[in-house]
This record gives C-alpha cells, sequence and structure tokens, in this order.
C-alpha cells in the first residue's frame, strides 16, 4: 500500500511528532471522513508499505527525521508545494525565501528526484494576473534549477466550501477572481509560458488533475501519487490502479491517506480540505502526538479494523502476485 500523507493537512509542517511516533509503532487509525466512527487501521511496518508519499508546504520540521526513515528502510517522496503569492491568499507559511532554502536542502538530503514541485494552485484575480504567474515561476524555477526535476501545476477549482471565503476576499481585501479562467485563451496561453520556462531549468511540467489535455502545448497530465515515478527512483514493479476515491480527472495511483480534515493551519482560502479555520485551530490545540490517530477520541471498532485489513492483506496479495 502507497501511504499518503496527506492530501487533507499537511502532516510535515504541522504533525511530524505524531507520525514519527506512528511510524516507530507500526500503524495507524485513520477515521472515515464521513463517519468519524469507522476507524481503520492502517500499517506503517515497512514490508506493508511500498511507498510514502508526502505533501507539504514546509516540510522542515520532518526534515531530521528522514534519516531514521530511511534506516528503517521507507521509500518516500515529497510533493512540495511553492508559490508566491500575496499574504491574503497564504497567510501562514513561511517567507518564498524561507521555504526555497527548505527545499534545496532537502533536495541535497534525498536527490532532485524525490522532491517534486507543486506549482499549485494557479490562481488568476486582478491581484495575481497572467503576467503574475508568469514572473513568479520562472523566478522559483531559476531558483530549484538543480534541486527538482519535476513540476506540477493546476488551476484553482471554486468548491462551495471555498467560494465562501474566496468571496470574502474579493469583500475585505480587493481581489476579483477570474471564475471562467478555464474557458480562456489566457491560461492555455500561461500554461504554454511556463512549460517552455520549465524546459530551460531542465524541469519536465505536468497538469495535475485537469479535466483538459495540455499535452500539445507540452504539459501531459501527470499522476502525484505516481507509480511510474517509484520505478524511476526505486525500480518498484507496481501495477498502475487508478485511485477510485480521487476526482474523475485524477491519474493518481490508488493510495490510502492518513490525514484528516479540518486540521492545517495553513489557513489558505482557496484550500478545499479545511473548510473552518476556527475548527482546524482547535483540532490543532487539542491533538496528541501520542495518540494513534491524529485528531481525536474515536472509539475503534474490532469488526472494522478486522475487515479493512483484511482487505488490505487481500490487495497486498493480488498485487505481490501481478508484480511478480
Amino acid at each position: 500500500m502507497i501511504i499518503s500523507a496527506s492530501r487533507r493537512t499537511d502532516i510535515p509542517a504541522f504533525y511530524s511528532k505524531w507520525f514519527m511516533n506512528r511510524i516507530r509503532a507500526g500503524y495507524c487509525l485513520v477515521p472515515n471522513p464521513r463517519n468519524m466512527k469507522q476507524v481503520l487501521r492502517v500499517s506503517l511496518q515497512p514490508l506493508d508499505t511500498e511507498a510514502i508519499v508526502f505533501w507539504s508546504k514546509n516540510p522542515a520540521p520532518l526534515l531530521p527525521h528522514l534519516g531514521e526513515l530511511d534506516k528503517l528502510g521507507f521509500y518516500y517522496y515529497f510533493q512540495f508545494s511553492l508559490n508566491d503569492y500575496p499574504r491574503p491568499l497564504e497567510p501562514n507559511i513561511p517567507s518564498p525565501n524561507d521555504r526555497i532554502a527548505t527545499f534545496k536542502d532537502l533536495s541535497r538530503l534525498i536527490g532532485p528526484l524525490r522532491v517534486v514541485w507543486r506549482y499549485d494552485p494557479i490562481i488568476i484575480s486582478n491581484i495575481t494576473p497572467f503576467d503574475f504567474h508568469r514572473e513568479r515561476f520562472a523566478w522559483i524555477a531559476e531558483e530549484l534549477k538543480g534541486a527538482t526535476q519535476r513540476v506540477m501545476v493546476s488551476i484553482v477549482d471554486f468548491y462551495q466550501k471555498t467560494e465562501r471565503r474566496l468571496s470574502q476576499l474579493e469583500k475585505e481585501e480587493g481581489y476579483s477572481f477570474d471564475r471562467d479562467v478555464l474557458s480562456s485563451d489566457g491560461i492555455t496561453s500561461l500554461l504554454k509560458d511556463v512549460a517552455d520556462i520549465a524546459r530551460k531549468s531542465n524541469i519536465e511540467i505536468f497538469t495535475c488533475a485537469e479535466e483538459k489535455d495540455y499535452s500539445q502545448i507540452g504539459v501531459p497530465p501527470g499522476r502525484c501519487i505516481d507509480e511510474r515515478l517509484l520505478a524511476r527512483i526505486w525500480s518498484l514493479n507496481l501495477e498502475y490502479k487508478k485511485d477510485p476515491y480521487q476526482r474523475e480527472s485524477c491519474l493518481c495511483m490508488v493510495s490510502k491517506d492518513i490525514g484528516i480534515n479540518d486540521t492545517c493551519m495553513h489557513g489558505c482560502p482557496y484550500c478545499y480540505s479545511t473548510i473552518n479555520y476556527a475548527v482546524a485551530q482547535r483540532r490543532f490545540n487539542e491533538h496528541d502526538p501520542d495518540s494513534p490517530i491524529l485528531w481525536g477520541k474515536p472509539e475503534e471498532s474490532p469488526e472494522i479494523t478486522e475487515e479493512a485489513e483484511a482487505q488490505m492483506r487481500l490487495f497486498r496479495q493480488k498485487d505481490f502476485q501481478q508484480s511478480h
């Protein structure tokens, strides 16, 4: 099983201590996002974990623990989100220069192929127009030259749960967001330009979960959790299985996410995993790094966990047979 850590929250930035405690314990508990009383026991034993994919805007707190993960035999790589947005859009993250320094440190530790840059999401507004992204992308790409070999780009989705926060920014901060950007020629022109910039920095570029295929301008669809990348790094032979729990346009390999929504403290108003920042603050304060679960104290049901573990064992057995 590939472990996703995590689309739902920034585990490296805020929950590194908890994560390493769970690695040492060999398992964690993950509630069903739609029913917190249903709890899955997820093995974090090296033999049960094909790889770990970390998602983060600031993985600096996890860097001191990477040597321990290496000694235990874990395979892992990072999806590192790095934009340079005005503070209202990314209020609680370190400065771009600090994150670029962290990116380079991480790349030196584990190699550029294992640190994927995410220029994500692309938000078009009166304050962040197309030329803003051309300038910022070019600057970051130049800074990261040699520190990464891949960049994932995606265009912001105006989900109902993010619309309220973005509309509030329009009222309070003077933003005017382009909600029809996908139908404009401007986004195609922008993606073509950033593709040219990426190539000049020897960086492969892919889109993330976009319905439209931009391959003709040099930006093919990609996978953030990518068995091909795992094969390229470690020669792992994993059969591709699309994750059925992600959007149809998401091409990611199936994985198990161990995070919990409404626990991230970055406070980005475009985030789809944090509906209420006040709830996220409360959950962060209630978090126990020694607990088997990232937040909360749900009752673990033996029936649920035993059934889930049986299903996971069957999945691993079939996967092993098909790959040998």
